[in-house]
């Protein structure tokens, strides 16, 4: 089990923002917006990378500003994908689907980001004095990929708040905010910051207040410069080197919608190819439509190629 980083005990206001994916306008959108707010502290909850192309660029401006990050399992797929680590399929380093988690490994090693990624907390403590407890991570405190959403069934909760027993969890992974109550104990999901998987297409990310001993969330959302954020994926020549799986993260930011994890599930369960092909089946399969929140998002969509 890993030992929690611990913050200052006396801190009253903590932002939490997460899975931020590449996704620099969004990232700055969420900077403005937290200038008035002035928490004492900020963690940036894992997923700072990968999806998107401007991952060197986001952790840059975190770093510059001196924020807390914590490790989340899209940053420690591209740590392990340079050397390619054994517990990586060898399988994925040839198919091309994968191209996209190619490009940005590369582009992140050439930063120098690799080794201080690979030092990353998994969790973030705040511990006050006679308040209650919060322990921050990008999933759960047991695996980073298990996230706090309306799925996670009541056995988990009860188990992980057996082993973790603090009084606020606090978690992201999902891309869907959260508030949940079990028992005397509130776990959370801060949302996504770059790529949303609600149908709100707008930075979200959370705020906890301490008044009177208890914590208060506020889950926020903020407008951001999405044409920005779009164009950066054809700008950079990751749309065009990143194959399929560029353009589905691409699709993601458009839509607001979560493509790429459960094409992917369907492929290994039908054992085919992730192609085109296979995706235009995937979508007559589940009667699934592309469809946009905005006029930006469904210009995308429109030239993606993949509405069907």
């Amino acid at each position: 089990m890993s030992v929690p980083e611990r913050r200052p005990l006396d801190v009253r206001s903590v932002a939490v923002l997460a899975d931020v994916h590449g996704n620099l306008p969004a990232l700055e959108a969420v900077i403005e917006d937290l200038e008035p707010v002035e928490p004492e502290l900020v963690i940036v909850n894992g997923d700072m990378v990968n999806r998107g192309p401007q991952g060197a660029e986001v952790l840059e401006r975190i770093d510059a500003l001196g924020w807390t990050m914590v490790l989340g399992n899209h940053d420690d797929l591209l740590r392990m994908w340079v050397p390619r680590d054994a517990s990586l399929s060898a399988s994925w380093f040839t198919d091309p689907f994968w191209r996209s988690t190619a490009w940005c490994a590369e582009r992140l090693e050439r930063s120098g980001w690799l080794p201080r990624i690979a030092a990353l907390p998994l969790t973030v403590a705040i511990e006050p004095p006679g308040a209650p407890r919060v322990l921050v991570s990008h999933g759960s405190p047991r695996h980073y990929r298990e996230g706090y959403g309306e799925h996670l069934a009541d056995e988990a909760i009860s188990e992980i708040v057996e082993m973790h027993p603090y009084d606020v969890l606090v978690g992201s992974h999902t891309h869907r905010p959260l508030e949940r109550r079990w028992g005397r104990h509130l776990v959370l999901n801060s949302g996504a910051v770059g790529t949303p998987f609600n149908g709100d297409p707008r930075a979200q990310y959370l705020v906890l207040g301490r008044d009177a001993g208890d914590w208060t969330p506020e889950f926020r959302q903020v407008p951001y410069d999405r044409a920005a954020a779009l164009r950066a994926f054809e700008e950079s020549g990751y749309l065009r080197d990143g194959g399929l799986s560029a353009r589905l993260y691409w699709l993601e930011v458009a839509t607001a919608r979560s493509w790429l994890v459960p094409f992917l599930m369907w492929s290994e369960k039908n054992g085919i190819a992730r192609d085109v092909d296979a995706w235009r089946r995937f979508l007559l399969e589940r009667g699934a439509r592309l469809e946009a929140p905005d006029e930006i998002g469904a210009e995308v969509v429109a030239r993606s190629g993949l509405a069907g």
